[in-house]
């Protein structure tokens, strides 16, 4: 009966080791980050004075490819592209990522860029 106990610790301790050979095993060490490009080309004329005036001609042309009055679209776009020097990004909406552009107001009060 002596036996009887020892031999349960020692497959208590045999598990033991198992489990934590196991557990140690599966924890594996993230991988060493990797140097990344900077995101300058992403957010290029989309933040505040990051484009060149020449550039906003492009910029509100893709703008104002969805919208139904490209002729005032295309003005104030480019009116305030030249004041602000960013457009933001997409067809509409996204002012967030250009400050200006979206705070500049008519008289009334209502969006001044398109």
């Amino acid at each position: 009966m002596e036996r009887k106990p020892s031999l349960v610790i020692l497959l208590h301790l045999i598990l033991l080791m198992v489990l934590l050979v196991s557990t140690h095993a599966s924890i594996a060490e993230p991988p060493a980050p990797q140097a990344q490009p900077p995101n300058t080309f992403l957010m290029y004329g989309i933040t505040p004075g990051s484009l060149h005036p020449q550039e906003c001609g492009a910029r509100c042309i893709y703008r104002c490819s969805k919208t139904a009055f490209k002729k005032p679209c295309m003005f104030f776009c480019q009116k305030c592209c030249a004041k602000c020097l960013c457009v933001p990004p997409g067809t509409y909406g996204n002012k967030q990522f250009c400050p200006c552009y979206n705070n500049w107001k008519t008289k009334r009060g209502g969006p001044k860029c398109p």
